[in-house]
């Protein structure tokens, strides 16, 4: 972002992008202006809540950490199936992405090298992703810029974390100015309502 020519900046990320987001917040905190994320809860609280429902349903996270090369040569065996799991069970209709889209997930996938990243992605998420969150609320670190959570309607995180006052409780101990909500469609509510997503964030970053 120096790069182009901006010191200070908002960022938004969803899923991964967001998680890569917050923690830019807490690493960089003179650079983020403010920042949004969607769908996701912090690394180290995903895990420290972790149950049956998280392992049966947000399976890549315990698959894909596995030792390699099991969860590389599966991903790369079965591109197909990994990408008609994703895009069409995860609660939004499959039918959102164009075949031109899927067609370039599968072949992204069937790629060895990616294949592998996209496992060391999620073998960090348990290990050094996780430790380093677990330090930061140790040493009371927070993200002090506004933060707006969004997560969808139909997905897990509502109903699976309401018991600790849902996903804005969760953000509201790492960042003690979190506003945000619910709103319609599955995890890939971007894709599903990219306008209403969109004036969303135009409202927040300006």
């Amino acid at each position: 972002m120096r790069q182009l020519g901006f010191e200070r900046f908002s960022v938004c990320g969803h899923d991964r992008g967001g998680r890569v987001a917050y923690r830019m917040a807490l690493d960089h905190a003179d650079c983020v202006h403010r920042l949004a994320v969607l769908d996701i809860i912090p690394v180290a609280d995903a895990w420290r809540h972790a149950d049956d429902r998280f392992a049966l349903a947000y399976w890549p996270w315990s698959l894909l950490a596995q030792t390699q090369p099991l969860p590389e040569r599966l991903l790369a065996a079965s591109p197909e199936a990994f990408v008609d799991a994703a895009l069409g069970g995860w609660g939004s209709p499959a039918d959102i992405f164009p075949a031109e889209v899927r067609k370039a997930y599968v072949e992204q996938l069937s790629h060895p090298d990616h294949a592998h990243a996209i496992c060391e992605e999620y073998r960090a998420a348990a290990q050094i992703d996780r430790h380093h969150d677990e330090a930061d609320r140790a040493a009371g670190r927070v993200i002090n810029c506004p933060v707006l959570a969004l997560w969808s309607s139909a997905g897990p995180l509502a109903s699976w974390y309401a018991s600790l006052g849902g996903p804005l409780a969760i953000w509201r101990r790492w960042a003690p100015r979190v506003e945000g909500s619910a709103v319609p469609g599955g995890h890939f509510f971007p894709e599903e309502r990219p306008g209403a997503t969109a004036k969303t964030l135009r409202e927040f970053f300006s």
